[in-house]
């Protein structure tokens, strides 16, 4: 562990950082008060710490009239650490990250083809960095609109403004679903190929990062349409109150009329519909009934259903019920008549050979599901008393379908009888 420490702090990048950062520390105090009002004052520096900020690129002039600056990236630092959702600024175009994670894999994979499992490891863990970052950039994104929708409207005085600061929002909402938009997971599937960590961190993962955004940026867009809603009412009554005010403020001696009382009523105002009053038959009026006899005849009737013809459809359809039940008895007559032959048998009897020899009427299939039928519906302790075996066929070579085409029932006491099932 010392060894690797040591070859750590030796390394050049490690120096700079570590450089730049002592560099921003030192001079904490004065960099935070130009980001507070804006723009650094040069004479809080001396001229060489001056140029070290500008070598360091955490100051810069951004042209010859304008004073000295904060550079965006550390604007962008100073932000994040503190919150400050006013000055922070979210990129949400992935493009670049898209890239760069493209490159790392072709990097990644051509270490391993070398055998430089060193250097593979390396653009591993860059690689690692750079999805996380991406996801962590869309969650530091769905933060500022929370932020914005929680904080930034009260801040805001006039409706106006409000308003403004929902289609801000709403603007950097879209920005950030054009960005999931721009992720192809298709292409991460391919380019992750068969490796097993690749596509743990690019697809599954990365999906699951995504869709947690997205179902939180669902909220967010909920939450932005009821305020614009709630702001967009609220401004009509404001504008209503405000131009009744400045007509007042124009005609003084204006008396509100009483429009119910009138008898000539603005169109603008008179939108009810006439009132129909409510008439009813005067039976009491002699001279009216030969109308109203004339009236009660002109009222169309239903016609009158043909009871006979409909007792004739109810006997007819009661005869086929009765007809069938009758068949159903006779089955079940004769299927209970074939146990019986069973029981008196000391020889399990096949049901096909029964109904030949017995020359019943009966559909060879419907019999024997008759048969079963019967046997599965038996009390358990009379069915362990009888064995019945199915002789089915495969109905084709391509599936398992089998064709039941005889069953033998007999008793359980013959041991040379095996039951199938």
């Amino acid at each position: 562990m010392e060894k690797q420490s040591g070859a750590t702090k030796s390394n050049p990048l490690f120096e700079l950082g570590k450089e730049r950062l002592e560099l921003i520390g030192k001079h904490a105090s004065a960099l935070m008060q130009g980001y507070v009002e804006g723009l650094v004052r040069e004479s809080a520096f001396s001229q060489q710490a001056l140029q070290k900020l500008l070598d360091g690129r955490v100051l810069f002039y951004p042209d010859e009239q304008q004073s000295l600056s904060l550079k965006p990236i550390v604007n962008e630092l100073i932000a994040s650490l503190t919150q400050d959702e006013r000055k922070r600024q979210i990129n949400s175009d992935v493009g670049e990250h898209l890239d760069q994670i493209q490159t790392r894999v072709q990097s990644l994979q051509t270490a391993r083809q070398k055998g430089d499992y060193a250097a593979s490891e390396h653009h591993m863990q860059l690689l690692t960095e750079r999805v996380h970052d991406m996801t962590g950039q869309f969650g530091d994104a769905i933060e500022s609109l929370w932020h914005r929708l929680n904080t930034e409207f009260g801040f805001v005085s006039s409706l106006d403004d409000k308003i403004l600061e929902i289609e801000l929002a709403q603007r950097q909402l879209r920005r950030i679903l054009d960005g999931f938009g721009i992720i192809n997971f298709d292409d991460l599937i391919q380019l992750a190929g068969s490796d097993g960590a690749l596509r743990k961190l690019l697809v599954s993962q990365l999906q699951a990062r995504i869709s947690e955004h997205s179902g939180s940026l669902l909220e967010v867009q909920k939450r932005l349409v009821l305020l614009m809603a709630r702001f967009r009412q609220q401004q009509d009554r404001a504008l209503l109150i405000n131009k009744m005010s400045a007509f007042l403020r124009q005609h003084p001696n204006f008396q509100v009329g009483d429009y119910p009382n009138r008898s000539q009523v603005p169109a603008v105002v008179n939108q009810a519909h006439g009132i129909h009053a409510q008439a009813f038959v005067a039976l009491d009026r002699a001279q009216d009934g030969y109308a109203l006899a004339e009236l009660a005849r002109a009222v169309p009737r239903e016609p009158e259903q043909d009871k006979h013809s409909e007792q004739k459809t109810e006997g007819f359809a009661v005869a086929v019920q009765n007809m069938v039940a009758t068949k159903q008895k006779q089955l079940a007559k004769d299927v209970e008549d074939f146990f019986i032959k069973v029981i008196d048998s000391e020889q399990p009897i096949s049901g096909v050979e029964y109904l030949a020899e017995n020359e019943l009427d009966w559909d060879p299939e419907i019999w024997l599901f008759q048969i079963v039928a019967e046997y599965e519906g038996l009390p358990q302790q009379n069915k362990h008393s009888f064995l019945l075996e199915k002789e089915s066929a495969a109905k084709s070579p391509f599936n398992q379908l089998h064709i039941i085409q005889d069953v033998k029932l007999g008793m359980r006491f013959f041991g040379d009888f095996q039951e199938v099932g």
